[in-house]
């Protein structure tokens, strides 16, 4: 059974709006179970926390300013423009212990404040004007933000982290080590921070920085180097392009860690 809470959906105490800031109060279908989140947004930013609770607290905060509204109607000129509540349009859905969040409002950015249990799974995804934030959560995360930072502070679990415009800061007080991860980004660092005793193979690159590490990595002798893009050409000639990926193990190898960044550095810190 699919229980919905949203503008349509009328019960007290689970839906809530207030000075432009709308809430709803998420019951899962079985909080003994870990509760996977899924947040996407054209526009703004996503803030979740875990908290030792049972229930996924949302709220939706509607941007305000002169700069977000569209112009003013010729009509309109010498009018004051009255600000309407609820303008976020948040839309929230459980099923199964999945819950969808999204908004409904594309005139101006809302960010979303969400608090999840800590044993969360998240699926968040922004566009445009805002940052992705998230803290204190133990689950496989995946966070991507297209023009913005994405920040993933004391998380534990697996993550793959993306920005193609953006910062990627990741701290990790346990890592899954089932499972691969990966942290990208087109334009800007990448600094991730992983507990003393990780064990991973390393795949890095960067085409216009350096890359940085605590970790004792014992470099692949095969790693980079000449290799054959396209094969022997019409010509007689040969395309040949040069592999900037840095391969490495720490502490004897285990899964897949994979850097990249095209316009940064690379930080990889050992968590002290």
């Amino acid at each position: 059974m699919t229980k919905t809470i949203g503008i349509i959906f009328v019960c007290a105490g689970f839906l809530a709006a207030q000075d432009s800031v709308e809430k709803a109060t998420v019951p899962l279908h079985d909080p003994s179970r870990p509760a996977k989140i899924q947040a996407h947004l054209m526009t703004g930013g996503i803030t979740v926390k875990g908290y030792d609770g049972k229930e996924v607290l949302v709220e939706a905060h509607a941007r305000h300013g002169g700069e977000e509204h569209e112009s003013t109607p010729a009509r309109a000129e010498g009018m004051r423009r009255l600000e309407l509540p609820g303008n976020a349009g948040l839309e929230v859905e459980e099923d199964n212990n999945q819950v969808d969040i999204k908004t409904s409002s594309f005139n101006r950015p809302v960010d979303l404040v969400i608090s999840v249990p800590r044993k969360s799974s998240l699926e968040l995804k922004c566009l445009n004007g805002g940052d992705i934030y998230v803290e204190h959560v133990d689950g496989d995360i995946d966070a991507n933000n297209l023009n913005g930072k994405v920040t993933l502070k004391n998380v534990s679990g697996s993550v793959l982290a993306h920005s193609l415009n953006g910062e990627v800061f990741v701290t990790l007080d346990r890592i899954d080590p089932s499972k691969p991860m990966s942290f990208s980004t087109m334009n800007g660092d990448i600094d991730v921070t992983l507990p003393d005793n990780f064990r991973g193979n390393l795949r890095m690159k960067t085409d216009h920085g350096e890359i940085f590490s605590d970790f004792d990595v014992k470099i692949d002798s095969g790693g980079g180097g000449i290799t054959t893009a396209d094969g022997k050409q019409k010509d007689g000639t040969y395309h040949l392009r040069f592999d900037r990926t840095l391969r490495g193990t720490v502490n004897g190898g285990g899964p897949e860690f994979q850097f990249t960044s095209f316009n940064g550095q690379i930080y990889i810190r050992k968590r002290k």
